[in-house]
């Protein structure tokens, strides 16, 4: 079945309304006609949301104009700020000084993951309260079709995801009938034209849709083509899937509700400083790998579980450093760990620098700003000696030389370890014979466990055999070649 875009545009309409994005005509929505806002239900959220706070209408549109304040010449910067307005919530200073200043977010995020709140004390305690005031989802979803946007030319994107007022996703679609329309022809519509002739759109976006129908897409408004990806995976569960069928498992799996506002809270990041324009909007097998792995260390942290977080097998292509960064943040915001330590540990100095140069320029993504390349085995004794909480520490495994002193007994310490199925799975005793007499030595996995007791051990492996299994834990998600090449991942370079 091949479809023509008014038959494309009517399936993702119907799919969508399913997952409870109800559809508005364009002609529909009130507002001014260069206006990209739906105002009223941005309004109305707040209103209904902040009512018990007193909040005012006055308030409510000095949070609007601040938004439209956002300039759209230079988009990178002002789609990087309201990002993160979006995903951390902001501060509101009030209108009358004597009141409590209010803490916003945009999207009511309660019941999605309650153990999942901003990083300050200040914001957990606010989200904390909110969590209980709140339904679980009193957001407005709403998909809008054929809204004619009056820019440098008037532009008709053929569908924009509104949630409570804000145009989050917009969708391009292309036939597949006419072979002068592809789906790159989508992308180039979104990203030249539209950029160009309504860039104000693109201030609120958090990711594009592209699809001719057979080849169904999501990806960064300031991605390149070739970073665009399918969604072939609903619910956690591997299924095979092409063409049409990727509507479904795109729909009902990037769009489910709550799938959706955690991606859009969690799972898309824009390093601090970045001269590339860099917003990478995560794949499915790093979403699902990331909410397994996360689910999984909370059931192994000690004193009741066997401190084995899990073993995630991930073959080349599966982006494995931004799996273990959308982790760290999952793990860094949860109230349930108590702002853990974070130890990433790799066996190639190459492969350290490089997670290392990721991770030190994502501290508002991950909510920690003491993110270090530790330098020896003592710099890093000295950095957790008297830490209660917080930080992420980046080592290589041979840093853990033949050293049993205690580095920190606390189980809210979890270690991250790379290629897992090399050096760091050798707990094994050796003994040598030498004319000083007989030595006993152990890998360095036996000394990085003596030295942190307690703490909760996760393994990323592309080959995982039975001593990573016995270290880390059962695989609790892959990422198989097969898959790899079906997502053409494996002809690109390995993220």
């Amino acid at each position: 079945m091949k479809f023509t875009e008014e038959k494309l545009e009517k399936a993702f309409t119907e799919l969508l309304g399913k997952e409870g994005f109800h559809h508005h005509l364009g002609i529909t929505i009130v507002r001014k006609p260069d206006e990209v806002l739906i105002e009223e239900d941005l309004q109305n959220f707040l209103l209904t949301q902040y009512v018990s706070q007193g909040i005012t209408v006055n308030e409510v549109k000095s949070i609007i104009l601040l938004l439209k304040s956002l300039p759209s010449s230079d988009l990178y910067e002002s789609n990087k700020t309201f990002l993160r307005m979006l995903s951390d919530g902001f501060i509101l200073k009030r209108e009358d000084r004597d009141q409590k200043d209010i803490y916003i977010q945009f999207i009511n995020y309660a019941g999605l993951n309650k153990q999942i709140q901003p990083h300050t004390e200040q914001l957990i305690s606010i989200a904390a309260e909110l969590e209980e005031q709140y339904p679980p989802d009193n957001n407005i979803y709403k998909f809008v079709n054929q809204l004619e946007i009056a820019g440098n030319e008037k532009r008709i994107p053929d569908g924009i995801v509104y949630i409570n007022g804000l145009p989050l996703v917009v969708f391009e679609f292309k036939s597949a009938i006419r072979e002068e329309a592809t789906i790159f022809n989508a992308f180039k519509q979104l990203t030249v034209r539209y950029s160009r002739d309504i860039p104000e759109l693109f201030k609120y976006n958090a990711f594009c849709v592209i699809s001719d129908g057979v080849n169904n897409k999501a990806g960064s408004f300031f991605a390149p083509y070739d970073f665009f990806y399918a969604w072939r995976r609903v619910a956690g569960l591997a299924k095979d899937v092409d063409g049409i069928d990727s509507i479904f498992t795109l729909v009902q799996g990037m769009f489910n509700k709550s799938r959706l506002r955690d991606i859009i809270r969690n799972f898309i990041y824009i390093p601090d400083s970045s001269k590339k324009n860099e917003k990478i909007v995560c794949r499915y097998p790093q979403y699902y790998a990331a909410r397994a792995l996360y689910d999984n260390i909370k059931k192994a942290q000690k004193p009741e579980g066997n401190g084995k977080g899990g073993t995630y097998f991930g073959a080349t292509g599966s982006g494995k450093s931004y799996t273990m960064l959308y982790l760290t943040r999952l793990l860094m915001r949860s109230e349930y760990f108590e702002s853990p330590t974070i130890v990433l540990i790799t066996d190639r100095t190459d492969l350290d620098d490089q997670l290392s140069g990721q991770f030190t320029n994502a501290k508002n993504f991950i909510g920690d700003n003491t993110i270090v390349s530790v330098e020896s085995r003592a710099n890093l004794r000295e950095l957790l000696q008297d830490r209660k909480s917080g930080g992420v520490f980046l080592t290589t495994i041979h840093k853990f030389t033949e050293d049993t002193e205690l580095l920190t007994d606390r189980s809210n310490v979890i270690c991250i370890s790379d290629e897992a199925h090399r050096s760091q799975v050798n707990l094994d005793q050796k003994i040598k014979v030498t004319e000083k007499g007989v030595t006993k030595t152990y890998g360095f996995a036996k000394y990085l466990h003596d030295s942190l007791p307690n703490a909760t051990f996760v393994g990323f492996t592309g080959t995982p055999i039975d001593a990573t299994l016995d270290v880390f834990g059962k695989v609790v998600d892959a990422y198989t070649m097969t898959e790899s090449v079906r997502d053409e991942i494996t002809v690109k370079n390995s993220i």
